[in-house]
């Protein structure tokens, strides 16, 4: 007879139907103490108590080495094709163990309601080294470590006898992915605060979250993964769909993208992102306002676009004003009734109810073929610098200025986002060079006819051409860029002759 060994944490309904057809296809059912006693209260009745069938007694440690007893690793471990391993569990009665069903203590539910002493009551021990001793014999044993493969373990039963070569090895895998999953949140939740943010041993951990609708293009199939030692923080893992179809990567990327650039701002703002850059900002006297200055930033550009506010939409005339544009998702901190049921009426749209701000923002990485590069998050937002010019910034410029410096760390280098008071006006970035982004910018502000406006760069100007293509608009009153050219001289003598006010930040703010 072939035995079963079974110790959950989790005990259902699930586990009762997938023993019942365990034992009724010829398995000698065992199980841990607690397990035993659910699955005898519930009518399964021939089950053996692994601290009975094995000598193991489950008080000793208050239950801490209920399952490590070498017996129980005898008969998942042994080799069926040697003899004397097989003589070795006849002569002591050692049942052999062909299938080890565990999931583990919810040591991550734990986390934020329990002590660290009781916590590490939760650290379970037992359940991972069950698990791996049964994918490591994984020729003769079957691991199962999540519910899903009941269904698959079932069929094959079912259709052949007994359990394939090749599910045994794709479970085994499995198996290690969970337990090593399982070890990296516990060792993550430890070094919380304590950590290098460069390890020499660089382990993210995270879990998949759902399937996406596609990935970059139609035919590239995505999945999103969070992380589970951060639960309830990062604003993309804590955010309800209201409404629309099924995300795809570009979406949840974009989104992004527009939830830090309102979260930058603590006055009602509102952005739209096209393909992870942003086509217009803008702050309001209410939420209604920073709207409207939003879209005018960008009319053409905000087609398709994700629109993002920092606080709620409450009012029907929000709504219908944006009903009349043609967007792909709404975020919002929240949604009356009202207002969600006039945008409802678009069957498209997403509506996404965000839930915090940003949060999760230390590090970030990028994957390249063969690696991943790692780099500290670009969390600076300096409001100093030291004016380079005879011209002084005006208060409103410096407004202006500092307005859409918070913004142009967010647009693809280079970068150059043009402003005046709390408005985008033109913004342009991921050119090959700085003249052409700087071209694009102020042709696109210069169509709003906007006096005084104001201009911030990423990085520094090469040559003082730039200053001259400013100076040429007659509609640029003042420059903040980081400074740092061997030719920043020449860009502040064209700026006095010109009698442009410019001031140097020192901080660069490249977006590849």
């Amino acid at each position: 007879m072939k035995g079963a060994l079974i110790s959950v944490y989790k005990k259902n309904e699930q586990i009762l139907n997938f023993v019942e057809f365990l034992k009724d296809n010829g398995y000698q059912i065992m199980a841990t103490e607690g397990t035993y006693h659910y699955l005898k209260k519930h009518g399964i009745h021939k089950v053996q108590s692994v601290s009975h069938l094995f000598d193991s007694n489950e008080k000793i440690l208050d239950g801490r080495i209920k399952t490590l007893h070498p017996n129980i690793y005898i008969g998942i471990l042994a080799n069926r094709s040697i003899n004397k391993h097989m003589d070795f569990m006849k002569m002591k009665s050692i049942t052999p163990i062909d299938i080890v069903i565990v999931n583990f203590y919810p040591f991550f539910e734990k986390q934020k309601t329990y002590s660290l002493q009781s916590l590490i009551e939760f650290i379970d021990i037992g359940g991972p080294s069950l698990l791996r001793a049964a994918a490591k014999n994984f020729f003769y044993v079957t691991p199962i470590a999540d519910t899903d493969d009941y269904i698959l373990v079932k069929q094959e039963i079912e259709k052949h006898g007994n359990i394939s070569f090749s599910l045994r090895k794709t479970l085994s895998a499995k198996a290690f992915n969970i337990t090593s999953y399982y070890d990296l949140c516990i060792s993550k939740f430890f070094m919380v605060n304590q950590q290098e943010d460069f390890p020499m041993y660089f382990n993210k951990i995270y879990k998949k979250e759902m399937d996406l609708r596609y990935g970059e293009n139609p035919h590239q199939k995505a999945a999103y993964y969070i992380r589970p030692t951060h639960i309830g923080t990062g604003s993309m893992q804590n955010f309800n769909q209201l409404h629309g179809k099924l995300l795809s990567l570009n979406n949840l990327k974009d989104m992004d993208v527009a939830w830090k650039i309102v979260s930058e701002f603590n006055q009602p703002t509102c952005c739209i992102v096209k393909h992870s850059t942003p086509c217009g900002v803008a702050i309001g006297q209410d939420i209604l306002d920073a709207f409207q200055k939003t879209y005018e930033s960008d009319k053409i550009s905000s087609f398709g676009g994700i629109m993002a506010f920092n606080m709620p939409i409450i009012h029907k005339e929000l709504a219908i004003n944006i009903n009349n544009i043609f967007l792909e998702i709404i975020l919002s901190t929240g949604y009356s009734q009202e207002a969600l049921d006039i945008l409802k009426t678009k069957k498209n749209i997403r509506i996404i109810r965000i839930n915090n701000k940003i949060t999760d923002t230390k590090i970030e990485f990028f994957q390249i073929d063969g690696g991943i590069l790692v780099q500290q998050y670009n969390n600076c937002d300096n409001n100093t610098y030291r004016i380079v010019t005879k011209k002084q910034f005006s208060n409103e410029e410096i407004s202006s200025l500092l307005f859409a410096n918070k913004i142009v760390k967010f647009v693809k280098s280079n970068a150059i986002v043009l402003s005046q008071g709390t408005q985008t006006l033109g913004i342009s970035g991921g050119q090959t060079n700085r003249i052409w982004a700087a071209r694009q910018a102020i042709q696109r502000a210069l169509e709003k006819k906007i006096e005084n406006m104001v201009l911030v760069s990423d990085a520094f100007f090469p040559f003082r051409d730039i200053v001259d293509e400013i100076a040429m608009s007659g509609k640029i009153s003042a420059i903040l860029q980081p400074g740092g050219s061997i030719r920043d001289n020449e860009s502040i003598i064209a700026c006095d002759t010109y009698g442009i006010a410019m001031g140097f930040t020192g901080i660069r703010h490249f977006k590849h």
